[in-house]
């Protein structure tokens, strides 16, 4: 059973994170048919841009626990958002945690209800937001980062904005959509494609440079035991060993 949905409306392929089970964490399963509809999506010559978008009240929870996907096939997985030829945009109306978060950061553009949410939650369970960190970094302010990677805080939509996390927030996130999908409609492939590479270069190059020690470090870092120890207590729904 597939943990996407796809659609088309004209000429937007619409990308559906349906796992509800998991609030949509990120399992092999997930990352695996994601990466799989972005391939087709990009493979489509009908296809003028991409819209990533959820069910239910969470866009992702990040990391699913239980089934973690492959360190590299994340990377993959943001790369392959991050390469596209086509403009990638996230929709978002609920909660967004953080493996969640970099798959929002790879989108060209984000956008969010007033009442969606956002947090690095990874230092409360005993890792870092490493491989996330290669389409975040490049694209968000870092003294807030530094905060919010620190703290794990939620923030909110207003605040995501203003860090660029996101694109632009507001009341009813279609009606924040409706110009920027009319925008994409009256671009040519050609353009939007080279435009989109001149705006992604730099993020590649984050890529090139820091993937493998981010991956290394993630890998590294979930191995540990205070890594296990925030696991399971995460999933116990208690606190960790540590909290004071």
């Amino acid at each position: 059973m597939t943990t996407v949905r796809r659609a088309r409306e004209r000429g937007v392929e619409i990308l559906t994170l349906d796992s509800p089970g998991n609030r949509n964490a990120l399992s092999a399963a997930l990352v695996g048919d994601l990466a799989a509809a972005l391939a087709d999506a990009g493979r489509d010559p009908h296809a003028r841009a991409v819209l990533l978008t959820h069910t239910g009240n969470t866009f992702s929870a990040g990391a699913d626990l239980r089934d973690p996907p492959d360190p590299e096939a994340l990377v993959g997985l943001l790369r392959a958002l991050v390469e596209l030829t086509k403009p990638v945009i996230g929709r978002v109306t609920g909660h967004v945690r953080a493996g969640g978060v970099g798959l929002l950061a790879a989108c060209d553009i984000a956008v969010a209800s007033h009442t969606a949410d956002f947090a690095f939650t990874e230092v409360r369970i005993g890792v870092a937001p490493a491989v996330i960190s290669l389409p975040v970094l490049p694209r968000a302010d870092p003294r807030a980062l530094a905060r919010y990677y620190l703290t794990g805080e939620r923030l909110h939509a207003t605040e995501a904005v203003r860090v660029g996390l996101l694109t632009a927030a507001g009341d009813d996130v279609d009606t924040v959509l409706e110009p920027i999908l009319d925008g994409l409609r009256r671009a040519s492939p050609q353009g939007l494609a080279e435009t989109k590479r001149l705006l992604t270069a730099r993020v590649l190059e984050t890529f090139d440079r820091d993937a493998a020690d981010l991956t290394a470090l993630s890998g590294r870092l979930f191995a540990t035991p205070q890594a296990r120890e925030g696991m399971t207590a995460f999933l116990e729904r208690r606190d960790p060993e540590w909290v004071m």
